[in-house]
């Protein structure tokens, strides 16, 4: 079956990281999903109407003060790094302020989330480097982001898509988790569920397909028990332990507001 012809608005900034991923299309199709063309085109379009414009729940102003969330979030939940950030991002919202906060003050904001010594040792770091390296602006460049402090590939394919409006694919423990559960893009590792879902997520969903997954897997597709009667792909759904066949009504969600501290 041949995949749909579709056509791709992509920011010219991204259009390199496009290309690659049509190349990896083109070169090899993902053999392990267990799904068809149009059964993947019609999940993400029902993601699609669930929510158009999806949002990540990392509290930010700036491109910097994403990456410095996404960083925090190692081992840590989106609402934890959201209070503790609140307060420091309305001192320190570049790298020139969070290098003169000093590693203790940035500790003092941080200590409620987990292994915030050394995350606060990281922020400083990063701080220095992009200051050193890119002028205290954040490159729009994985190869660039990877080198920096605490930053690994899944930080920087959010931050790149979240800050660039590039199509790259950040693959979380919900993502992981979903990719093998249902199997869309069975994998061991998140790089191995990651090259599956390049290949074979339509273009036109690519810029906001993460989003849609993470949120489908936290609050949908749960980790200890997926809740299926409330699931839009429930029809579609290959999962062995699914507990209906029957997709949950399709209309659109409004984002979610964070309950007050």
């Amino acid at each position: 079956m041949e995949k749909p012809k579709t056509k791709s608005a992509v920011p010219a900034a991204a259009r390199s990281n496009l290309r690659d991923a049509a190349k990896r299309k083109a070169k090899t199709p993902a053999r392990r999903t267990r799904y068809t063309w149009a059964e993947i085109s019609e999940i993400f379009r029902r993601f699609h109407v669930q929510r158009a414009e999806p949002q990540g729940e990392l509290e930010h102003v700036n491109a910097f003060t994403l990456l410095v969330a996404v960083v925090l979030s190692a081992q840590a939940t989106d609402a934890g790094v959201n209070k503790a950030t609140r307060a420091l991002f309305a001192i320190a919202d570049t790298p020139q302020k969070m290098l003169a906060l000093g590693e203790a003050k940035v500790g003092e904001h941080i200590k409620t989330i987990g292994l915030w010594r050394n995350k606060a040792k990281n922020v400083i770091a990063l701080s220095q480097a992009l200051i050193r390296d890119h002028g205290g602006e954040v490159p729009g460049d994985r190869d660039e982001l990877v080198k920096l402090p605490g930053v690994g590939r899944k930080t920087a394919n959010v931050v790149l898509n979240m800050a660039f409006g590039q199509p790259t694919m950040a693959v979380d423990t919900h993502i992981l988790r979903i990719g093998n559960r249902i199997g869309l893009a069975p994998g061991k590792t998140p790089d191995e569920v990651e090259d599956i879902l390049v290949r074979i997520i339509p273009d036109e969903y690519m810029r906001h397909a993460h989003h849609w997954l993470i949120l489908h897997g936290r609050y949908v597709c749960k980790a200890r028990k997926p809740d299926c009667p409330a699931c839009v792909i429930a029809d579609i759904c290959k999962a062995a332990e699914k507990t209906t066949s029957l997709p949950a009504p399709l209309i659109p969600i409004e984002p979610l507001e964070e309950a007050p501290a």
